[in-house]
This record gives C-alpha cells, structure tokens and sequence, in this order.
C-alpha cells in the first residue's frame, strides 16, 4: 500500500507539471458538451434531446479519460518509468494502482464540470439527489475508463498502437449499449457484446435516475457491476503488465 501511494503522488506531480495535459483533459470535453449543445439545438421541438444529455455527457468522459490515459501510460512504459518501478521492487498491483490513485483527482473534476456544464447548457431540472447519483455515476465511469486504458497500455509498445484499440472499444460503445438506441431490437450476440461494456450499465443507470419515480433499489446491480470493472481491470492490468519490453 505504500507503494501505491508513493506512485500515486508521483502521478500527482506529474500532473501538476504538464499543463497542456491537464488543460486538454477539462477543457476538451467541456467544448465538445458545447458542440452537442449546438446540434441539439437543430432538432424539431417534438424531439426529446434532455433525455440523451447526461448519457452522451457520460460518454465523452469516457471516450477522453480511456484515451488520454492509455496514451500517457504508453509514454511512460517508452520512457522506461515502469520498469525502473518493478527493479526497484514496486509489484505490478501496487503500479496500476498508484496510477489510478493519481488519476481519481483528475477524474473527479471532469466528471463535476462536465455535468455542471451539461445541467447548465441544457437547463435540466433536477433535484439535488438527482445531481448526487449522477455525478457518481459520471465518476464512476470516468474511473473505469481510467482503469480501461491502463489496461489497453499494456498491450502497446508506443502511441501508436493504442489507436487500433478506439474503433474496437468505443464504436460498439455508441451503437451497442443503449446510447443512441434502445439495444432490445439488436441480434442477441449483439446485446451481449453492449453487456460486456461499462458504457451499458452507466447509461442503464442514468436513465433510471432520471425518471420522477426512481427508487435507488432499481439500480443497484448496475451500480455494483460498474464498481466491479474497477476491480477486474486493476486484476487484468496487473496481470498483463510486462516486466520487460
């Protein structure tokens, strides 16, 4: 554990001195938010749009927080920062984690300002409880995307090789787990697919949030599968890591 921790505030500083990273991480999703404001806007009134804000919302941090993370990883196994932690006796767990624990700052702020932007923008209406679970939910998978492209790093030897991951991961994320529709019309080996990603269970609990009678009951496997990524991710990236390249 303490390992982990020295990573982490490692991870921590290393943040604080790149501030293009930093700048990109917050401020790109905020303009894309803006963008989908703005074609939101050409939709007829008869179209329902506040329905899909918060879960596309949800997607673009875990589109940017998936890839930036895989990338900054990569440069780092290029760099050989990650073999120099395993001879100097810091084990596979605690690296993974120290990353993640530096990346929880990181992603806590994307997922408040991007759901702050997102209420504004849209001017949702929602009580504050409502606001709780989703900020939860959005951080939640800002988390596992985290968790993702640690996991993707792995299997990268430099930048480019994480690219071939995007279309893979993130394509069936947008056709396949109820983002744009409904995914009970889809063949079953496609439903399954939607299944085995994280994106399904958020938008899952997203739209259940919403609703005036949600009861906190109605998502509670959802919520406990998406926390459980978490976990298996850190196992699979600790388990896949290499010790030399």
């Amino acid at each position: 554990m303490r390992h982990t921790f020295i990573i982490g505030r490692r991870v921590l500083a290393q943040l604080k001195g790149d501030t293009r990273f930093l700048v990109l991480s917050v401020i790109a999703p905020l303009i894309i938010i803006y963008f989908l404001k703005l074609l939101f806007d050409t939709f007829p009134p008869l179209v329902e749009v506040k329905s899909f804000t918060i879960p596309i919302s949800a997607f673009i941090v875990h589109f940017l927080s998936f890839i930036l993370c895989a990338i900054l990883l990569v440069q780092e196994r290029t760099r050989g920062t990650l073999e120099r932690m395993m001879i100097s006796g810091f084990s596979k767990t605690a690296i993974i984690g120290g990353y993640t624990l530096g990346y929880f700052g990181l992603a806590t702020v994307q997922a408040i300002t991007v759901l702050a932007e997102s209420i504004w923008l849209f001017n949702l209406n929602y009580d504050t409880k409502t606001v709780v679970l989703l900020f939860m939910v959005i951080w939640l998978l800002a988390i596992v995307s985290v968790m993702l492209g640690i996991f993707i790093s792995t299997f990268a030897k430099h930048e480019a090789q994480v690219f071939p991951f995007i279309p893979l991961i993130i394509l069936p994320s947008v056709f396949l787990t109820g983002l744009v529709i409904s995914p009970d019309g889809l063949p079953v080996w496609a439903q399954i697919i939607g299944k085995c990603l994280p994106l399904h269970y958020a938008v899952n609990i997203i739209h259940e949030i919403i609703k005036p009678e949600y009861k906190l009951t109605d998502t509670l496997v959802d919520f406990g599968i998406l926390t459980g990524y978490i976990f298996g991710l850190l196992v699979l990236a600790s388990l896949s890591l290499r010790e030399t390249e």
